[in-house]
């Protein structure tokens, strides 16, 4: 049975979406099964995987709000199986109100396919507010993004009132998982401050292997890769690649 993480951050900017999606196709690469589920409205992750939105006849939409089976939504790719979002997810937050179980949508989606899988990461989106609650409702662990950058661990506070408010009232079983440290650069003094800062705020959570500034992950997206088939040779890869090999250590 797989094991179930939700990738979040409500700060947008942060590396949420690119590691999501480099992460998932490193782990797949290190000979795991994986699912990334993209439940962001932008649906960047589905176009990082190269899945063509416009092409999508099914979404994630279509299955927490239309009750279609999971499986037919899904989408394999040669990096990785995508349940892929849609634009029509912008206006879920508003429709799940109406349905029963409305925090609940997503873990009972996950669940029919759960078995298929060593992993399923869920990109959620850059806001705490219902699709969010129903990715945390859905996950068993947090994975949480932290820029290398000033104002680094602004709205972390809120963000962790969430999870506990999730942990106690909605999934006792939630952890934080672990945080990753991302546009690190080493020229300068002021990230490797800021790195010691989040690992002094999350003792023994924060994954060894830091993410640095690389404009081969930011060039990746845009060819519909990610970045370990864009520039395998590339730092930004080579991250990735030892941040998956954590993370299946750590599983």
């Amino acid at each position: 049975m797989g094991k179930i993480i939700a990738v979040v951050n409500q700060k947008g900017g942060v590396g949420k979406t690119t590691s999501a999606v480099n992460l998932t196709a490193a782990l797949t690469e290190a000979g795991k099964k994986v699912l990334l589920c993209d439940f962001d409205p932008q649906a960047n992750a589905t176009s990082g995987l190269g899945v063509e939105k416009r092409k999508l006849k099914q979404s994630v939409y279509d299955v927490i709000i239309n009750d279609i089976p999971t499986e037919n939504a899904i989408v394999s790719t040669k990096f990785a199986d995508v349940l892929p979002s849609s634009a029509d997810l912008a206006g879920a937050g508003v429709e799940l109100i109406t349905l029963p179980d409305a925090n609940y949508r997503l873990q009972k989606a996950l669940k029919e396919v759960q078995a298929n899988y060593d992993l399923i990461l869920i990109d959620c989106p850059p806001s705490l507010e219902m699709l969010t609650l129903n990715a945390l409702a859905a996950a068993e662990g947090v994975l949480i993004p932290v820029q290398c950058e000033y104002f680094a661990l602004e709205g972390l506070s809120d963000l962790m009132g969430t999870l506990r408010m999730v942990k106690r009232k909605m999934n006792p079983g939630l952890e934080l998982f672990g945080v990753v440290l991302t546009m690190f650069d080493g020229r300068t003094n002021f990230s490797t401050q800021v790195a010691q800062e989040v690992r002094r705020h999350f003792p023994g959570k924060v994954l060894p292997t830091v993410i640095p500034r690389n404009i081969r992950l930011a060039e990746a997206p845009s060819h519909g890769l990610p970045v370990s088939a864009y520039d395998k040779s590339s730092r930004g890869a080579q991250a990735y690649k030892a941040m998956a090999a954590e993370i299946i250590e750590k599983l």
